[in-house]
């Protein structure tokens, strides 16, 4: 049990955490919010007290459905020809868009972030170039959107969707029915893996991936390297997001290592969305092996 959780265990009455960045980027400048089902006792409010360090304000909430309210401050998300909606903000839908609707909930990845509305602007240009892809990969799904759009642009492909986070399955699966996005192995459809990384015999056995696409994070990013390197085709397509402006370098220097050249990048705010190319080889040149991991830890859904 993570000491987090044992934490947790200790309210009388479990309360939901939600942290808010006030200033970007300054870790001294947070608000922390504490909902409770009931009204809190002193002793779980002595409880987040002696954690945060900092003095509780206690405030009763009407009874509203907060969950309908917190959707309608999301606004829909129009990148390149995709429009991403949640139920209560669809609005109307851009003449010759194609929109999903992607609920906020327990993944990531309605689109609203900068790191996936700039994945979502860069498979709509590679489409609107006339780049071809038959073997497609999003690994660090979060939702699903990123795979079923590469899916709707290049709809013959294979396409595989993999996530560390099993919940992030379930979430992707429900957003396909609803979505009316087939599920399975078959050219044409999303076959779903839960998986740290590549490391799944699935994952290995369907490439090589011809595009491959990660929105995940720096230092998982950093250390995939080789994995990606071993299932991306010779002059194959890599897209990578989740990474900030200052943490490029050390991002781009990994795939270097590994065959890959930078093509194109774009900036999205403080967030960088990566178009790589892997070099192709020729000769006798010892190919590039999987390790198969990742310092993702587990429950990190990594597409933020």
């Amino acid at each position: 049990m993570h000491e987090h959780d044992e934490w947790l265990e200790q309210f009388n009455n479990l309360p939901t955490l939600v942290a808010d960045e006030l200033e970007a980027f300054n870790d001294a400048k947070w608000s922390i919010q504490a909902y409770f089902r009931s009204e809190p006792e002193a002793h779980d409010i002595a409880l987040l007290e002696t954690r945060l360090g900092a003095r509780a304000v206690v405030e009763q909430l009407p009874d509203e459905d907060w969950l309908t309210l917190s959707q309608k401050s999301i606004d829909p998300v129009h990148a390149g020809r995709f429009y991403v909606h949640t139920s209560t903000n669809k609005g109307a839908v851009p003449p010759a868009s194609k929109s999903f609707l992607i609920e906020a909930g327990q993944a990531f990845g309605t689109g609203g972030h900068e790191t996936t509305s700039g994945c979502l602007a860069t498979i709509d240009r590679l489409k609107v170039a006339g780049h071809r892809f038959h073997h497609i990969a999003d690994i660090g799904t979060g939702t699903g959107l990123l795979a079923f759009a590469a899916r709707h642009l290049w709809p013959a492909a294979e396409v595989t969707a993999s996530d560390i986070d099993p919940v992030s399955i379930e979430v992707t699966r429900e957003n396909a029915n609803t979505n009316h996005v087939p599920l399975g192995k078959k050219k044409g459809a999303v076959a779903l893996y839960a998986a740290t990384g590549t490391d799944h015999p699935a994952i290995m056995a369907r490439s090589p991936y011809d595009l491959l696409i990660a929105n995940i994070l720096a230092g998982p990013l950093v250390e995939l390297a080789p994995s990606f390197a071993a299932v991306v085709a010779d002059g194959g397509t890599l897209i990578l997001a989740g990474l900030l402006d200052t943490q490029i370098d050390r991002v781009i220097a990994a795939y270097r290592r590994n065959g890959f050249l930078l093509l194109e990048r774009r900036d999205n705010g403080d967030w960088p969305c990566l178009r790589l190319v892997k070099r192709r080889r020729y000769g006798h040149r010892r190919p590039i092996r999987a390790s198969g991991r990742t310092s993702q830890p587990p429950g990190d859904f990594g597409t933020w």
